[in-house]
Formats: C-alpha cells, structure tokens, sequence
C-alpha cells in the first residue's frame, strides 16, 4: 500500500486559529481525489492525531479535488506549552499514511 505523500500533490497543515489546526490534501486529478477520499478513513485519521472521532471534523472538496481535515489543538496557539505554533508539523503524519 502506498503511502498517501506519494499519491498526492501536497499535504499542508497550518494554525486554524488559538484552538484548531487543519490538515489539507491536495490531489491532482478527479480520481486520486476519489481514491483519497475513499481511503481515508475518519477513524483512522482521528486517531493518527490523537482525538476522538467525534471531534474530527472532515471536508471532502470534490471541486478543488482537496479533502480537508480538521482538529482541535492539543494545547492552546502560543502558550508555553505549545510545541507547532503555526501547525505546520501535523502534516508529515498523514502523508506517511497508507492508504489503499
């Protein structure tokens, strides 16, 4: 099974505000999109990061041929505890992903 970065144009993940963070999945083409779609899986996703699948909020973007993830911060943007102020850090988990 592939890994999703290799299928994919780009996968982005950036701040979404002091509380979320989201994840974009660029893809070429009408059926990488459709294959993406297909193979991610909300629970898989939600615990790649580490949330409850309730909280996972997913959007599939057929026009834009982007599947877009989004999750709460673990810790609030820019307090001390904070680790990935920008968010751009999550993205490399799920390009790693194997997808069918």
């Amino acid at each position: 099974m592939p890994e999703l970065g290799s299928l994919v144009s780009k996968v982005r993940s950036k701040n979404a505000g002091p509380f979320w963070l989201t994840v974009d999945v660029f893809c070429d083409d009408p059926a990488t999109y459709a294959r993406v779609r297909d193979g991610l899986k909300d629970a898989t996703v939600a615990k790649l990061f580490g949330v409850e699948q309730q909280l996972l909020k997913r959007f599939d973007i057929p026009a834009l041929n982007v599947v877009k993830f989004s999750v709460p911060r673990p810790v609030v943007q820019g307090t001390r505890a904070d680790r990935d102020m920008h968010g751009a850090g999550w993205a490399c988990l799920l390009e790693e992903l194997q997808i069918d």
